[in-house]
This record gives structure tokens, C-alpha cells and sequence, in this order.
């Protein structure tokens, strides 16, 4: 691997933007690939086995566009797929997403912490086993929040729909007191300015998008992997409507970017 070799980052939609910017933010000099797979979104709602083999996919890729890393910037995709691509691709640093079960669990003063997540997150083993490590002093209420991904791929943040389902997803949290809520899908940070409106002052609102970043600079490091010159734009693949994420990514993306068609 070369230290000048970029970065794949991969999610089922545009909201691994927001693990993007992250990493932009904390590793300007890398050069940065991504991959929405928004042909096929939600994953939330798809079967691990469909989202393993996609996952696959778009790793073959990114090694096929030499990248020195890959970044699953997909809280259901990381439960799917990211021990087989650890055990596929044993010699390439794998970074994946959990929602931040301890960060909330330390943070909250009420006792009461909410998740935003998909239906599959939810449901998954390693989100009970996160519960199970993290959570033991604080009670958890979980919300599924199915039709939340979709309406964020329009790149209207702000819509009345949005806003009224959001309503209903956080209606609940709030009744039974909680004071921190996990934004447990990528998607979930750009919600965050209309949650700032919908929500108390008190509540804390936690996403992984940083830490991921942070295990990232880690583990290239380790490596001696971290790029040192200027990086180039960052370049995008959706296996969407191509047309559909030029419109959107300037609303998500501030930066220089090259977007084309995910074939796979």
C-alpha cells in the first residue's frame, strides 16, 4: 500500500457523508473515495445476506481502485458484513460503525438514553451485545425509524414530511425521559439542525461519525500509511440515479468531487 493511495468509504446512501466529512475534516490530505449503493437503499429493511454480498462488492472495488482502506460508513452494513471482510481482507485496515451505546450510557443524567436506528441495527446481535457491555446502569429505549433514510435521500432536510415523522419517532424518547439520544444511522447527523428545533436544550445528541475518523488516523498510522501532500477531489459512485446524487451531494458535500455510475 502506498500512503498516497486513497480512502474507500461506503454506505447505502449519502449518509456516510457525514463519516466523510469526518474524515475529511480530521485527514485533510487524504484522497477520498465513496460509494452509495442507493440503487439497493434501505439496507435497514434488506436481509444480511443481500448486504454481505454488496458489501463484497463494493470492497472488490475499492481494491481494484487500489485503496490502502475501507471505511463502512453504515451502521446496518457493519453488522452485516464487516467480520467476513475482516476475514476476507485480513491485511487491509476496516473501520465500521456501532452506535455509541457507552459514550451515551456515560453521558446521560437522567438514566434514560434513546436510539434512532433501522429496523436492522436494532435487531442485530451486536447491538444487544453493546447493550449488554455498555448498558447495564441505564434503561434504553429503541426506536425504529423506517421511511427516515428515504426522506433524507431526497436532500429536502427540512420538508414538512420529514419533519412530521421525525416528530413521531422522537415523541416517544422524550415521554419516557430521556436526555440522550444515539443518532444510530449515518443519515441521522444531518438531522441534526431540525432536531436542534424539535428537541429540548438538555438532550445530547451522540453519533459515531468522529470516532470512526479518529480509529482511522489510528490505524493507518500503525501502518505509517497517513498521506502528506495535497489530496485530489474526492471522487463518488452511486448505483442510483446518477443525475439524483449531482443534485443532492452540493447540499451534503462542500468540496470538489467527481461523481459517476456504480456498475456492480
Amino acid at each position: 500500500m502506498l500512503k498516497d493511495a486513497p480512502i474507500g468509504v461506503f454506505d447505502s446512501g449519502v449518509g456516510g457523508l457525514s463519516v466523510l466529512d469526518e474524515i475529511h475534516q480530521l485527514l485533510p490530505h487524504e484522497s477520498l473515495l465513496y460509494v452509495a449503493d442507493c440503487g439497493h437503499i434501505p439496507y435497514g429493511e434488506k436481509t444480511p445476506a443481500f448486504i454481505l454480498q454488496r458489501s463484497r462488492l463494493v470492497a472488490g472495488f475499492f481494491r481494484s481502485q487500489g485503496a490502502k482502506a475501507f471505511v463502512i460508513a453504515c451502521n446496518t452494513a457493519t453488522v452485516a458484513a464487516v467480520a467476513d471482510l475482516r476475514q476476507d481482507f485480513p491485511d487491509w485496515p476496516l473501520v465500521g460503525m456501532e452506535p455509541a451505546v457507552k459514550p451515551a450510557a456515560a453521558a446521560t443524567r437522567s438514566g434514560v438514553v434513546g436510539v434512532l436506528a433501522t429496523t436492522g441495527t436494532l435487531q442485530s446481535a451486536k447491538f444487544a451485545a453493546l447493550l449488554d457491555r455498555f448498558a447495564t446502569d441505564v434503561r434504553v429505549i429503541t426506536q425504529p425509524c423506517p421511511g427516515l433514510v428515504e426522506l433524507i435521500e431526497t436532500g429536502d432536510l427540512t420538508s414538512p414530511a420529514l419533519r412530521q415523522l421525525l416528530q413521531g419517532y422522537i415523541e416517544p424518547l422524550l415521554s419516557a425521559g430521556c436526555d440522550t439520544i444515539i443518532l444510530g444511522c449515518t443519515h441521522y447527523p444531518f438531522l441534526k439542525p431540525l432536531l436542534a428545533q424539535m428537541l429540548p436544550p438538555s438532550v445530547i445528541l451522540i453519533d459515531t461519525g468522529a470516532a470512526v475518523a479518529r480509529q482511522l488516523k489510528h490505524l493507518l498510522g500503525q501502518r505509517d500509511l497517513l498521506a502528506t501532500g495535497s489530496p485530489s477531489p474526492a471522487q463518488f459512485w452511486t448505483s442510483g440515479d446518477l443525475d439524483h446524487l449531482r443534485n443532492i451531494l452540493p447540499t451534503l458535500w462542500k468540496y470538489p468531487s467527481i461523481v459517476r455510475l456504480f456498475g456492480a
